[in-house]
């Protein structure tokens, strides 16, 4: 069991989506994983955060599910959470949340996270 807090930001119940995929495979490797969804409950038994600010503990990644349009309007409370580092998954792009996550001295990557796991560096 690892210790590290993994937030998946855009979080889905849909067992075919890329962030549900990711949750699974995150709590199979023994990964504390919040998901996050601003209406859902529960996912793969994990109680749902609707939003950043809950989250009480120190985030060790936050895996970016969600595109530019909802990313934009979150990048204070992305950056007041400092999460240790930013998985960007494919199509989570953003350069305005970048920017500020540079400026805030927080890294981030492009990548996927199933990859991530899947291939030992993650």
């Amino acid at each position: 069991m690892h210790d590290h807090v993994i937030v998946v930001l855009g979080a889905s119940n849909k067992p075919e989506r890329f962030s549900n995929r990711a949750i699974r495979l995150l709590m199979e490797y023994g990964y504390h994983v919040i998901p996050v969804h601003p209406k859902l409950e529960n996912i793969e038994g994990l109680v749902v955060k609707h939003e950043l600010s809950n989250i009480p503990r120190q985030v060790d990644t936050l895996s970016m599910y969600v595109g530019c349009e909802r990313s934009a309007r979150l990048i204070d409370e992305i950056v007041a959470m400092k999460p240790v580092r930013v998985i960007f998954n494919p199509g989570s792009e953003c350069e305005a949340l970048e920017l500020a996550l540079y400026h805030s001295d927080i890294p981030f990557v492009h990548d996927c996270t199933l990859m991530m796991l899947e291939q030992g560096r993650f």
